[in-house]
């Protein structure tokens, strides 16, 4: 048995997450009672695009970018964005948006609905705050060491090989001392990215501190980690910063997992070949050797 016209009115008015509807013209003409109700708003502030005044400006270009890309292909949508309640608080929603036909079959417009997921949201950040680093976003220590100490011992278990690298920016001092902290958090930014970039899915960048990083190159061999090394190196010197005319390089120092006891004999390993790397001028890596 089917539903009445009223009885989905119903459902749509009174449904607990906020429904909108748009036109062929993509303008929205309709939202229900929950959302006028989280707003404050009547319909007619909220109808053509007056519910956009409400949406925060720095999402309001990805909205839309998002909402008419996916109009133009009368495809479904996901995004998500901070809207204002009644209260004057910014809430995180997620909009999900699909098109719809009329009688006849043919397309009239779009059909979406809202929940309030701030609560989510925040919950990811902090997530993200407790195992990034919030300057350069890979890892941060707290977080590395307990994978660095995990792949030590299944590497033990499991018996393959792993390589660690760490690695320092070249001459970092300079950048701070003569052009300031913030080109130089902007020079970790860079290096790190391009360091995450440069590596396997399976293996793990982190900041170790200060202008130092580490990675982990979990069932690898010698010639993946040379050859991860050069292109980190190659893509780092390729990096260029307005106002500074100074190169950009890294110092790389690479130790293979053998039969060390302690994971602090592999970091006192890694340690001493990237300052090998940093003796021998520099823009290089270096195997740790006796």
């Amino acid at each position: 048995m089917e539903l009445t016209y009223s009885e989905y009115q119903a459902i749509v008015e009174f449904s607990p997450n906020m429904i909108w509807r748009s036109g062929l013209d993509a303008n929205c003409n309709y939202f229900n009672d929950t959302w006028l109700k989280f707003t404050g708003k009547k319909m007619a502030d909220e109808v053509g695009a007056g519910w956009l005044t409400r949406v925060h400006s720095d999402d309001m270009q990805f909205c839309m970018k998002t909402y008419l890309a996916a109009f133009k292909k009368r495809e479904a949508f996901e995004m998500e964005y901070r809207l204002l309640r009644y209260d004057g608080e910014w809430r995180w929603i997620n909009d999900r948006g699909v098109p719809f036909k009329n009688t006849n079959g043919m397309f009239a417009g779009y059909i979406g609905s809202c929940v309030d997921v701030t609560e989510k949201i925040e919950g990811r950040k902090l997530t993200d705050m407790a195992f990034n680093d919030y300057l350069t976003k890979v890892y941060n220590r707290n977080y590395l060491e307990p994978i660095i100490n995990y792949e030590f011992n299944q590497a033990k278990k499991e018996a393959y090989d792993v390589f660690y690298m760490m690695l320092d920016v070249d001459q970092f001092k300079l950048f701070n001392d003569k052009f300031g902290h913030t080109y130089g958090d902007r020079v970790l930014f860079m290096v790190a990215q391009e360091i995450r970039k440069s590596v396997r899915n399976i293996d793990t960048v982190g900041r170790y501190g200060g202008d130092e990083f580490m990675v982990i190159l979990p069932k690898s061999t010698i010639l993946v980690a040379q050859q991860t090394a050069q292109k980190i190196l190659e893509v780092v010197s390729k990096l260029h910063m307005e106002k500074i005319k100074t190169s950009i390089s890294v110092s790389i120092g690479i130790v293979k997992q053998s039969n060390e006891g302690e994971i602090e004999d592999i970091l006192k390993k890694v340690d001493d070949a990237m300052y090998q790397a940093k003796n021998e001028g520099g823009n290089c890596f270096t195997f740790w050797t006796e």
